[in-house]
């Protein structure tokens, strides 16, 4: 993709379908006359008289005690300068989104017109009533220094400057990490720190508190060392100026146990770098480009712990595992402040959440075998599922013992229950998806990729890192609708009828006849079959020649199954194969079967179809808890179409008593915990959050699929095939161009999964 449609891409984001990223959504009904009476006028008078008798309600009856602002002025806007307010604002939002999605904190933008420091000071007083905290961000320094140091000292509310002490709080963890790694002590270890803007003196700050010697740090400018002798130095320089007689980075680095980067790129040379001491910690956190490649600093030195700001490499010093947290932990206490207590315990809990066990979820997010603690995981990845309970407790904690908590916690396992609740609104499983999926792209075949959608799903999955893609279709079709969408590459384009492809047509065909010859198949019939790109790009798969196909967008479901079926086949064991719907909903993901291939299954085939279920929900990381569902509950109506189910969860507790899984089951039962565990606490699904529904037949699957997702806020991926021998994964008839990439994404991540079977299965057999 072009440079200039990057950009147009990044503005149609931005722009549709609605301007913004972030939106007001009532929290109560106001469907009735009724409703309206209590929600304002005049009803809403009796919690105004309520707050005017003990100003503390507030926090009762509003969503002041959920509300954080997230304000700047826009003088130091990521690296684009001072840009103003109005420009700032789209940072502010996406800062507001990460706010809800990582630790579900509402958040008004504020973007304010001035310079002045008085006059910021004075606004963000002003408005202060109506937030439970303050999020400074994008301040340019030495005014973002005074701003927060002001306002923490004249607000009762927390106040933090997420440039100056995210990063500390998350490097500071890093480093606690290294040291031990390396076995050092950090009251011992030489630290030099590149930068001197307001993210520098906050690290340099934190690692004081943790033990780091004022002695034995050095801190650097872009005119060389901060010396005690330099003139006209800012407050902030003198408190970290040294007095060894040096001005170079390259001098400072000599026999450095630790270097902080927070600069410009590229100004550590591999001379520098092994010029420092044995096993160097090295944090180059200028971004896009660190202060030396990553690679080029693994390769000079094989003993070196090294951290970036960058996703792309191991431990990335990511902002977002502190911030959301931190609020999170300090609002559910009201906290009256954030103080260096506070602060020190997210230190803390981060560091320890780094040497505990990663859970699957994460290493098959990132595509790992098995993350765990050492040089290439010495903070956890920023989409653990378990920082929402970890780091606000811990900060919560250290705001009632310091004294700043105006209310306290008395049951804290409860608390981290409701921190998990919480996250159910939060899908990060795209996220996650995507992430896996691109730790090892396989070769995906688009078996209509003529189409102009299909095209662009191909092209968004080959620039994202996504997929492989294999082009089939009309040659020069496709080159044209690259060329519309200025899609510039190399990619294998394949014509089934062109001429040249004639050779691979006749191997396909013949492997498929020898497959099919005793179902009526001639050897004619083949070669017409593999004409049609669903069984040319079936054989392909079948062959090796990719690893995964997708199809469907522009035929009917049955028509594209019936090719894969033929050629491709079912898994090792299974009997019918069968679909699954990923239902992103507000009470987090929900797995809907069969909603696409069998019309009325048996007891033993609904019974695999659970089996099969429980398997994908696995591979996205996930621990199955499975609902059989009927109109019925435990055995209440004697019909066979409950019988049915009945018996099918026989089967599954017999075969598989291992699995949670539960029913016949009405829905409403099966998704209300509450209900559930209180009309049926014999249920293996009693304490249990359930995840995946299977339905008794077709018609209701696939009805309450799409019902389901007409609704708003709920996003569906699928139909996830189930039971077939290799990656194939079909599109609903006119799909998205979204649904389609996450399809895609999931057939890599499909083809990542039975290669590693394959292998286990290999290695077992040797």
């Amino acid at each position: 993709m072009s440079k200039q449609s990057k950009r147009r891409e990044a503005l149609l984001y931005h722009a549709k379908p609605r301007p913004g990223k972030i939106q007001v959504v009532p929290t109560k009904k106001y469907a009735s006359q009724r409703d309206l009476s209590l929600a304002y006028s005049p009803g809403v008078a009796e919690p105004c008289l309520e707050i005017d008798k003990d100003v503390e309600n507030v926090y009762r009856y509003t969503n002041k005690g959920n509300l954080v602002a997230v304000i700047s002025n826009g003088t130091a806007v990521l690296g684009l300068g001072n840009i103003g307010p109005e420009a700032s604002k789209p940072v502010m939002e996406g800062k507001g989104l990460l706010f809800k999605i990582f630790a579900d904190i509402d958040v008004f933008d504020i973007e304010i017109n001035t310079e002045d420091v008085d006059a910021f000071i004075e606004t963000v007083k002003n408005i202060a009533p109506t937030f439970g905290g303050i999020n400074l961000e994008d301040i340019k320094a030495p005014e973002a220094f005074e701003i927060e140091k002001r306002l923490k000292e004249e607000l009762d509310i927390p106040v933090m400057h997420d440039d100056q002490h995210g990063t500390a709080i998350i490097s500071a963890a890093a480093l606690l990490n290294a040291l031990e790694i390396a076995e050092k002590d950090i009251s011992e270890v030489k630290i030099v720190i590149s930068g001197a803007g307001a993210a520098a003196v906050s690290c340099t700050r934190l690692y004081k508190a943790f033990g780091a010697r004022a002695e034995n740090i050095v801190m650097l400018d872009s005119k060389g060392v901060i010396r005690k002798d330099r003139e006209n130095l800012s407050e902030e320089k003198a408190e970290f100026a040294t007095s060894r007689k040096i001005d170079t980075l390259d001098e400072a680095l000599k026999e450095a146990d630790v270097f902080v980067g927070l600069s410009i790129a590229n100004i550590v040379s591999p001379k520098m770098l092994k010029s420092m001491a044995a096993n160097p910690i090295v944090f180059a956190m200028a971004n896009p480009d660190p202060e030396i490649a990553y690679d080029l600093a693994i390769k000079t030195r094989d003993d070196i712990i090294m951290a970036t700001g960058r996703s792309d490499h191991p431990n990335q010093v990511n902002n977002v595992l502190g911030f959301p947290f931190i609020f999170r932990g300090a609002l559910d206490v009201r906290a009256s402040k954030i103080n260096e207590e506070m602060k020190m315990a997210a230190v803390k809990a981060l560091a320890e959440l780094a040497k505990e066990p990663v859970p699957e979820q994460v290493n098959i997010a990132y595509g790992e075998t098995r993350l765990q603690f050492g040089k290439e995981y010495i903070i956890p990845k920023p989409f653990d599922p378990r920082l929402i309970a970890k780091v606000p407790p811990a900060v919560a904690k250290a705001a009632i013992e310091s004294g700043v908590a105006l209310s306290t916690i008395k049951d804290w396992n409860k608390y981290e229950d409701e921190l998990y609740e919480r996250m159910g609104s939060d899908n990060k499983i795209i996220k996650l998806l995507m992430d896996r999926a691109k730790s090892n792209p396989k070769r995906v075949v688009f078996a209509e990729a003529d189409h102009l959608d299909v095209l662009k799903v191909a092209q968004i999955v080959h620039e994202e890192g996504i997929a492989i893609p294999i082009l089939l279709g009309r040659k020069e079709i496709i080159k044209e609708l690259m060329t519309e969408l200025d899609f510039e590459n190399d990619l294998e384009i394949i014509d089934p009828k062109a001429d040249e492809q004639q050779d691979q047509l006749l191997e396909y065909a013949k492997a498929y006849w020898e497959r099919r010859h005793r179902n009526g198949v001639t050897f004619f019939d083949a070669k017409r079959l593999m004409r049609e790109r669903n069984y040319f790009a079936s054989m392909m798969v079948n062959t090796g020649d990719a690893d995964a196909m997708v199809s469907g967008y522009a035929r009917s479901y049955p028509t594209v199954l019936r090719p894969v079926l033929e050629t491709i086949g079912k898994y090792e064991g299974v009997q019918k194969v069968a679909a699954t719907n990923l239902m992103l909903t507000s009470r987090g993901p929900l797995f809907i079967s069969d909603t696409s291939v069998n019309i009325d299954p048996t007891a033993h085939e609904l019974a695999n179809i659970a089996r099969m279920t429980s398997y994908t929900v696995k591979m996205f990381g996930l621990k199955p808890v499975i609902a059989m569902i009927s109109y019925a509950n435990f055995g209440s109506s004697k019909d066979p179409h409950a019988a049915k189910v009945r018996e099918a969860v026989g089967i599954l507790h017999r075969m598989k008593p291992d699995m949670v899984v539960d029913g016949e089951i009405q829905t409403d039962f099966a998704l209300n915990a509450e209900m559930l565990k209180n009309k049926f606490p014999f249920s293996k699904l009693a304490g249990n959050k359930v995840n995946a529904l299977i339905f008794p037949n077709l018609d209701s699957a696939n009805s309450n699929y799409k019902m389901l997702k007409e609704q708003k806020g709920v996003e569906s991926i699928g139909p996830i095939m189930l039971g077939m021998k290799k990656p194939v994964h079909i599109f609903q008839l006119g799909a998205s161009v979204e649904e389609m990439v996450n399809m895609t994404a999931i057939a890599v991540v499909d083809a990542q999964q039975k290669e590693k079977l394959q292998k286990e299965k290999n290695r077992k057999q040797k």
